[in-house]
């Protein structure tokens, strides 16, 4: 009886808690569905009275969308790509050669991760504006691996710790290089940390506004969330078009996210007790 009991409590709480999570996203597609007048309306309506897809396609056609994607979808994969490849390289480089001062570095590069982005956008612009990088897709890459690359070599090293040394010994008897090790013996055993650190990186640089703020001015280098913010004016704002832009720009990071969440989930999981 007892055991029922608490898994009915159970039950009803993770019941409310799913209720509590996906209540925005649910008042955001009911709000896109709306027209404008109807959004603005005191009391609120629970479900649109005349549901129409209008903020969908206004959101996708008067607005380069198909632009403000692309320089989305590049700046962030190659944000993944980059900081996921070169922070487990770093990784294994720390956790398994002897270096001087290597726990002061491991140290030094988990301080990092310490700074708020809005200490460090001021100096950015300064550099990648005399290096004339400045309202480039390079230049934004850059900036975002400052962020991810600490946080993904970190992660990475806590996974290839775990990796036994005697795998290691035994690709050497085999003639086996120290990178024929890491690509074909540490990585493929270490592939949930790597998920982890390039979902965290793409994540990261798609849903980004300060940077792509402060280190862009021109049209053609918009992004999904700067053109969702720029929907918001001083004295008007179209709640439709808002909440159909923020779920068009939200989908690519949910689906990625749901394909892969087991081994996010794992390697966030494993990663935290490693190291």
């Amino acid at each position: 009886m007892r055991l029922r009991l608490g898994t009915v409590l159970a039950t009803g709480a993770l019941v409310l808690l799913s209720v509590y999570v996906l209540f925005p996203f649910g008042w955001m597609l009911v709000t896109a569905l709306k027209t404008e007048q109807e959004a603005l309306r005191i009391p609120s309506t629970w479900w649109p009275h005349q549901p129409t897809v209008d903020a969908f396609v206004v959101m996708w056609t008067r607005k380069n969308y198909g632009l403000y994607f692309l320089n989305s979808t590049v700046i962030s994969l190659s944000t993944a790509v980059l900081s996921s490849a070169v922070g487990a390289l770093a990784a294994y480089g720390f956790s398994r050669f002897p270096l001087r001062g290597g726990s002061f570095l491991m140290g030094f590069i988990l301080t990092t991760q310490m700074l708020p982005g809005v200490l460090l956008v001021g100096p950015y612009f300064r550099v990648l504006t005399a290096l004339g990088l400045y309202d480039t897709r390079t230049g934004l890459v850059i900036a975002f691996l400052t962020i991810c690359l600490p946080f993904a070599t970190w992660m990475m090293k806590g996974f290839i710790d775990g990796v036994p040394r005697e795998l290691d010994e035994a690709a050497r008897v085999d003639g086996c290089g120290w990178l024929g090790i890491f690509t074909r013996v540490v990585l493929p055993l270490s592939l949930p940390g790597l998920v982890a650190t390039t979902l965290f990186a793409f994540l990261l640089a798609w849903g980004d506004l300060l940077w792509v703020s402060t280190l862009t001015h021109s049209e053609s280098m918009v992004t999904v969330t700067l053109a969702i913010a720029r929907t918001v004016q001083e004295f008007y704002v179209n709640w439709p078009e808002l909440m159909a832009g923020a779920l068009i720009g939200g989908l690519p990071s949910i689906a990625l996210y749901l394909a892969l969440q087991r081994w996010f989930v794992q390697g966030l999981t494993a990663g935290a007790v490693k190291g």
